[in-house]
């Protein structure tokens, strides 16, 4: 059996421009005596102060103060792509787990029937509806409503959302997964990513994605090789990028993919390659955006 051994090393430290301090806040803390504030998510009033309710970092909108949790369950927006499991198949609807704090509601209304046929659903599609979605099934949807208690209504109607095929899930905080106008992105890398809203991230083979089934067929042929490899090179640089707290969006990971090529698969998820990785990653960024 082999055992690595690994020795402390000094490693050497880039010089990064010292970010902006947040104000972070622990339940029971005074956000603010100023009764001039609006309260916002994670805040509450007590004696004419501002009280945070959950720890995290304070946000602050013109009047508004609210307080971001820096764990939480996914809150969902409506227009949120997401990627979630169907649990149960119910009467013209499916149950969804997205990472939520309940359920979604994906109902029979809010697909494409397969061939992308425009009609009225009726008894026998209700019948069918094991044989296009089942327990167990990955799927790729929008958030199309929130309900009052905060349950999530899902629709797959767009062709580019509705079954996954071949490929491998993510889970990651849904507070690092940046907003973009679009959530579907095909990497130079040669594989296709769907970074999640709900923290869900899915990594496929780009040649996988068919458009004009409905979103139903799933593609079972071998995915080659050096396909799997570039998959599970993104993987891992996924969870480096999530255990570093740093924001996920295409650019990110592509520069986390890039930093991580001179390192085996294998090797990437060790805490020293992690940092040197992470520490490029951020530079690049930061570059960038200078």
């Amino acid at each position: 059996m082999a055992v690595d051994i690994r020795l402390a090393t000094a490693r050497k430290r880039a010089t990064l421009p010292a970010e902006v301090n947040k104000h972070l806040v622990s339940p029971g803390d005074t956000i603010t005596t100023d009764t001039g504030f609006m309260r916002g998510h994670g805040t509450y009033m007590e004696d004419e102060k501002l009280i945070a309710s959950v720890a995290g970092a304070v946000e602050r909108v013109n009047k508004l103060i609210c307080v971001k949790p820096l764990h939480t369950r996914y809150n969902g927006e409506v227009g949120d792509v997401v990627v979630g499991r169907i649990t149960e198949v119910q009467q013209k609807r499916w149950k969804v787990e997205t990472n939520s704090r309940l359920d979604s509601v994906l109902l029979l209304s809010s697909v494409n029937l397969p061939g992308g046929e425009l009609r009225r659903r009726s008894a026998e599609d209700e019948l069918m509806m094991r044989d296009y979605l089942q327990e167990g099934d990955l799927i790729s949807a929008e958030v199309q409503a929130v309900f009052a208690d905060g349950a999530l209504s899902l629709h797959t109607r767009s062709l580019k959302y509705g079954k996954l095929g071949q490929g491998t899930l993510v889970q990651v905080s849904p507070s690092l997964v940046k907003r973009r106008k679009t959530h579907f992105h095909n990497l130079p890398c040669g594989a296709a990513i769907i970074l999640g809203n709900n923290g869900y991230i899915w990594i496929y083979p780009i040649a996988e994605q068919k458009e004009d089934e409905g979103g139903f067929v799933t593609n079972f042929e071998p995915v080659s090789l050096s396909d799997r490899e570039v998959i599970s090179r993104l993987h891992n640089c996924i969870l480096v990028l999530n255990i570093h707290k740093m924001l996920l969006y295409d650019t990110s990971v592509l520069y986390c993919y890039e930093a991580s090529l001179h390192y085996q698969i294998k090797d990437i998820l060790k805490p020293e390659i992690m940092e040197e990785i992470v520490l490029e990653t951020r530079q690049r960024l930061i570059n960038q955006e200078g």
